[in-house]
């Protein structure tokens, strides 16, 4: 029996910074066409691209404190660079932000404002945007970042686009599946690749009970912990740059991060478990195309609630999803839509700049 060759080592890079490390992901392939994106944190992209840009515009300077708000990996990218550029930092904590991620902030200097649990979606985001107004209305010389609303965070996507590119050089026609979240990761990564002429198709994956493409009216409890979606509109969501909408319920999305450890000793969060689902129905129905699965972040904040109950998973071999032609035909648990890159209109935001 011939021994599997041994891989060629090549000379790591030393980093001036530990973001510089965090930043690029591991790519996996994961099956044929199917390539994941592992993440420990991918918002380092947002963050740095941000205070990189706001610092060059001269719109902060070093020594000011910048503050939003976060259900977690944004919280912390943004405690990393502001570690790294010399600025405060203050977060407005979601519930759902756990022991570690708060132990981390804190030692990095960041001030933490928690907000109480809460069984609703809407009213820890509610929460939070109240919480930034009265800090902003009591020190106007903090800087709000805005991390749902401001384009600046697409910045710093450029540069994993070019990453893909380099990795993926030969996969001409592209798919790029993630959750959508605040917009900015998925859009920005596939407005770069799009830019430099390449033929990129977006799936986005949202859950139900979000505002962002039309499940409002669905409730879906343990999605708060998803941070795929949002109860308030988000202006850094493009709607027209998706080609497909999938919503996926929190057993399917777990079902999809229990299915990526089990089969591929993959351990990440809800977010990449949702977009394994959706990625692996999406390469067997369009075989032809390379698909890029984004997963945002590692599982270790989805312990208890997802992978410590893994006997509970369903299995997502068996799982299929509904597609639809409209919003009105929307249900749980899983369904599917080409939306076209249509423009979506949404309600006031709730989020934005005080007077």
């Amino acid at each position: 029996m011939t021994a599997p060759p041994t891989p060629t080592m090549a000379a790591a890079p030393v980093h001036e910074h530990i973001t510089d490390a965090m930043k690029a992901p591991d790519l996996v392939r994961l099956g044929a066409g199917v390539v994941f994106a592992r993440f420990e944190t991918m918002k380092v992209y947002a963050a740095l691209g941000a205070v990189r840009t706001l610092l060059r515009r001269g719109s902060i300077v070093p020594g000011q404190t910048l503050v939003d708000s976060s259900s977690g990996i944004y919280a912390l990218a943004l405690a990393m660079a502001c570690h790294r550029y010399g600025l405060r930092c203050h977060i407005v904590a979601s519930t759902t932000v756990d022991a570690v991620m708060r132990a981390q902030l804190e030692v990095l200097g960041a001030t933490v404002d928690q907000m109480p649990p809460s069984q609703s979606l809407r009213l820890d985001q509610e929460r939070r945007v109240r919480h930034i107004h009265g800090l902003l209305a009591r020190r106007p010389d903090y800087h709000w970042m805005r991390q749902y609303h401001d384009a600046v965070h697409y910045a710093g996507y450029r540069e994993f686009a070019d990453l893909v590119t380099a990795a993926l050089p030969g996969a001409d026609a592209l798919t790029v599946v993630g959750a959508v979240g605040t917009g900015a990761s998925t859009g920005g990564l596939a407005g770069a690749l799009r830019n430099s002429g390449r033929e990129v198709r977006l799936v986005g994956i949202q859950p139900f009970g979000s505002v962002t493409f039309g499940s409002e009216r669905f409730s879906d409890p343990d999605a708060i912990i998803a941070g795929i979606g949002s109860s308030i509109p988000f202006g850094n969501v493009r709607h027209d740059l998706y080609d497909t909408l999938h919503w996926v319920d929190f057993r399917h999305a777990m079902a999809g991060a229990v299915g990526l450890l089990r089969e591929h000793a993959v351990f990440a969060g809800l977010s990449a478990g949702a977009a394994h689902l959706v990625a692996s129905w999406e390469a067997a129905h369009d075989p032809g195309r390379q698909h890029l699965v984004i997963g945002a972040d590692t599982g270790h904040r989805y312990t208890e609630r997802v992978f410590a109950r893994h006997r509970e998973a369903l299995d997502r071999r068996t799982l299929r999803p509904r597609r639809i032609q409209t919003l009105d035909e929307l249900s749980p648990p899983w369904s599917v839509m080409e939306w076209a890159r249509r423009s979506h209109p949404m309600p006031g935001t709730a989020e934005t700049e005080p007077s």
